[in-house]
């Protein structure tokens, strides 16, 4: 079967795939803009989180949602923007070590999970040598554009499949909204994905296979300061906001809670 490989690409400046309020009236004094950077499996309970602030602080959230490495690369260039929230921690370990983001606070925990057809039609098992099973149609997630693509390939290369899997894989996609879709559209029967893709309508149409012991674990959600940003304290509020009780309801019941109820 032909394999399809969806190419990263680091756009200049994404604000055409941001989330935004609408702009003041001329007449009216500009109000303050956040400029947020959020991983794809996050951007939904940010936009909650900001449609809060925004009456709060009588401000703009503006996201821009891509996978986490695309993000990375895009603030390394674009220089602009207050907040980053990628889906692993292991991004803001970087960006602190290359001096992009000065200081951050957990705010939630992403949980991979194998994700098959609603009710499992293939009776797939959660034995991770399934990704090198030639009877199914697998997914992965690129570790050069995605946190859920880096976190599947450092679980597929503990157990010695990464290579062979990657060769068996019939997409390698740019993020865990686009893994999600080729599932539902019945493009693949197998991939690993984050939790909290599989929540609200996803849950109606796929199922959740949990990974076996030694291969899950909670994955830090830390958002990050940018050393960039125009607007710290306000930025600081947000981060202030999101580890309130309301902040951390939002990012419980969106599948990002400290453990998994699945």
């Amino acid at each position: 079967m032909l394999r399809h490989i969806i190419c990263c690409v680091i756009v200049l400046f994404l604000l055409t795939g941001c989330d935004t309020q609408q702009q003041s009236s001329p007449t009216q004094a500009p109000e303050k803009e956040l400029l947020i950077y959020c991983g794809t499996a996050m951007a939904k309970a940010i936009r909650e989180l900001g449609d809060i602030f925004e009456q709060q602080e009588h401000c703009i959230v503006k996201i821009i949602k891509e996978g986490s490495g695309v993000l990375y690369h895009s603030i390394q260039i674009n220089q602009v923007g207050d907040l980053y929230l990628p889906g692993a921690e292991s991004y803001i370990d970087q960006a602190i070590a290359d001096g992009i983001v000065s200081e951050d606070s957990v705010v939630g925990f992403n949980h991979a999970v194998m994700v098959v057809a609603k009710d499992n039609p293939l009776n797939i098992s959660t034995d991770l040598s399934n990704f090198t099973n030639a009877d199914y149609r697998t997914a992965l997630g690129d570790p050069a554009c995605c946190s859920i693509g880096k976190t599947t390939q450092i679980i597929l290369q503990q157990n010695g499949l990464y290579q062979q899997a990657l060769k068996q894989a019939i997409f390698v996609l740019p993020d865990s909204r686009a893994l999600t879709a080729v599932t539902v559209e019945n493009k693949a029967d197998l991939m690993i994905n984050w939790l909290s893709a599989t929540r609200h309508k996803n849950g109606t149409i796929v199922d959740v296979l949990p990974l076996e012991n030694g291969n899950s674990h909670p994955i830090a959600l830390r958002i990050g300061l940018l050393n960039t940003s125009q607007q710290q304290p306000l930025a600081l509020r947000f981060m202030t906001l999101a580890n309130t009780s309301e902040g951390q309801a939002i990012f419980s019941r969106y599948g990002f809670a400290r453990i998994s109820d699945e």
